[in-house]
């Protein structure tokens, strides 16, 4: 059994394979990840191997107590990746979307694909379809959006994520939902619309923690997946076992 770890921007978000499948998949947060770690253990103790993927780096207190249950790999930029990289600055590429990029390998091989992780930030990734990365796009992701209103301007209020009723916005409220809101969809409407002009047959997965949201507002065809990057952190331990 293997255990993959994404520590994110907001969330902790762990599950367990076993032959490829993912048997539970959990989000923890920050202040009870080992107590949720020592749980995934204590029920699947046959866990031997686990890889942690970390945009916000764990303490070492963090890390130690993890190598205590298994065998664990760190993903880097040193990790053996089943894809060809064409990223000009392969060091910067985040493990997230080397994580996201191997899902893509595998689970949609040979075909052109745009991945679209929308989560704190909002990440495009496209992989060619002889297993080629070129790289992609970062943008805000929504709720970044939302706070940036209100850190950047002097009156605009602080507002939480809600529906969308009409595009005008008939209140100040209102039309800071209907800004972010459609300025997202439309952002990611274009960027679609951009890669499907140059890449024939686009296959386009959505994932992250607004995809639930967004999947249901957006005019493409698209694949959504809450579990890619998961999936992707199992498929590169099991290139990099030891």
């Amino acid at each position: 059994m293997n255990l993959a770890i994404d520590v994110g921007n907001t969330f902790i978000k762990t599950a367990v394979f076993e032959g490829g499948k993912i048997l539970e998949d959990y989000k923890l947060e920050r202040k009870l990840f080992l107590k949720g770690i020592e749980k995934i253990f204590h029920q699947y103790p046959d866990i031997s191997h686990a890889i942690l993927s970390s945009v916000r780096n764990l303490t070492p207190r963090e890390q130690k107590a993890l190598s205590v249950f298994c065998k664990i790999h760190i993903l880097s930029n040193s990790s053996v990746i089943p894809f060809k990289n064409n990223y000009t600055t392969p060091q910067t590429l985040g493990v997230d979307r080397i994580a996201l990029i191997t899902a893509a390998f595998y689970e949609n091989a040979h075909k052109n694909t745009l991945i679209i992780d929308a989560g704190t930030c909002i990440t495009y990734d496209f992989l060619s379809s002889d297993g080629t990365y070129y790289g992609g796009a970062i943008s805000p992701g929504i709720n970044m959006r939302f706070k940036a209103l209100n850190t950047f301007t002097a009156k605009l209020p602080l507002v939480e994520f809600d529906t969308l009723d009409d595009f005008i916005g008939n209140s100040t409220h209102r039309s800071i939902i209907s800004g972010v809101i459609n300025g997202t969809i439309n952002e990611i409407e274009g960027v679609i619309g951009q890669y499907s002009k140059r890449f024939k047959d686009l296959t386009l997965i959505l994932t992250g923690g607004d995809s639930e949201f967004l999947s249901n507002r957006l005019k493409n065809s698209i694949f959504a997946n809450s579990n890619f990057l998961l999936i992707g952190l199992n498929y590169i331990l099991e290139l990099n076992k030891y």
